[in-house]
């Protein structure tokens, strides 16, 4: 073979080489991308629940043009796997410390970084003319509940602080509506404290007693706000300001009544009443501004608790330690940067 006819043929096959390895490119399955969060353009804030006064700080922080321009409120009620969506779509969110472990135990990967309720919001009900007003009350007696709920976990754990034979109350599920209690087909129901009917839309006709886990040793967080962990570690800024705008929020919401309460109800007039949403804004308060306390804050303590009380229900392990699942650094940065600057948290009325 001539010099020439070998250097042609090594060129055709340099070239097919080349043409090759272009086609295998095109044909190759991308490599997987990880997604990141800088630079992000919008932010959703879940509500795992439908608009109304629990969620007052979030709706007038909105309302009021607190947050960055970037972040838009969304009610989102009836999702049963809240916290994974929240993951899923890099927002904000705020639920139940209860629901928010669970998930997290799960494998959902999430942190919590501050509180919307300081402290539980359930309670047990009764009628005033029961005279069933302790705990110790309840042995015996019929209690409607919601099974695997907070209530429930909350109440099994007081009475069990308490050494009241859990074995001697009968639990009665799916009836923990005031209906069902001023029916008499239970003593006394597990609710949500702001849950209780308003005087002003019963007329007075419905006394009840209550009974605050919180006046026997059971604290543990109420509502929580959480991000993924991808968010809080490309945008600890961003979240920073969310945060900020929040305690805002709820520092207008009980400034003054005869203005905050007009906002929310603005949000949906035909569902939510003033008088109803004021009700509920008076019966919340001390879970959101306890005296001598902070907008916001929470403890290790309460944590403890509420992972203790999981665990006793059997509920769930803990495959992922609190340290790694809570963060209190932002919390503290805000209440820092906010001594630096003049009015940065406390809020505009």
């Amino acid at each position: 073979m001539s010099r020439g006819h070998q250097r042609f043929t090594l060129l055709i096959l340099a070239v097919a080489a080349v043409v090759g390895v272009v086609i295998l490119a095109l044909t190759r399955e991308p490599l997987p991308v990880t997604k990141r969060m800088e630079g992000a353009t919008h932010l959703n804030l879940l509500l795992d629940g439908p608009f109304g006064a629990r969620f007052a700080g979030e709706m007038t922080a909105h309302k009021r043009e607190y947050f960055p321009p970037n972040v838009t409120v969304r009610a989102d009620p009836n999702d049963p796997d809240f916290v994974a969506a929240v993951a899923r779509q890099h927002a904000v969110g705020v639920t139940s410390g209860h629901k928010f472990l669970l998930a997290a135990w799960r494998g959902v990967p999430v942190t919590a970084f501050a509180a919307s309720f300081l402290d539980t919001s359930m309670a047990i009900f009764t009628l005033e003319s029961s005279g069933l007003r302790r705990p110790a009350d309840l042995v015996g007696k019929r209690v409607g509940y919601r099974r695997a709920s907070e209530g429930e976990v909350i109440f099994d754990a007081m009475m069990a602080q308490l050494g009241l034979p859990r074995s001697q109350i009968a639990k009665v599920v799916d009836r923990d509506t005031f209906d069902a209690l001023r029916a008499h087909e239970v003593e006394a129901i597990i609710a949500p404290i702001d849950d209780q009917p308003s005087p002003s839309l019963t007329g007075g006709d419905v006394r009840l007693n209550v009974i605050k886990p919180q006046d026997y040793g059971i604290h543990v967080p109420g509502l929580v706000y959480f991000v993924s962990n991808d968010l809080i570690h490309d945008q600890p800024s961003l979240i920073k300001d969310v945060l900020q705008s929040l305690i805002r929020g709820w520092h207008f919401v009980y400034t003054d009544y005869a203005r905050s309460v007009p906002v929310l109800v603005g949000f949906d007039p035909e569902r939510l009443n003033p008088d109803r949403v004021r009700f509920e804004l008076q019966q919340q308060r001390d879970l959101i501004l306890p005296t001598g306390g902070r907008i916001a804050d929470y403890d290790q303590s309460r944590w403890r608790t509420l992972r203790d009380i999981l665990i006793f229900a059997k509920l769930g392990e803990e495959v992922v330690p609190l340290a790694q699942l809570v963060n209190y650094q932002l919390l503290q940065d805000v209440y820092r940067r906010s001594l630096a600057k003049s009015g940065g948290v406390r809020g505009e009325n």
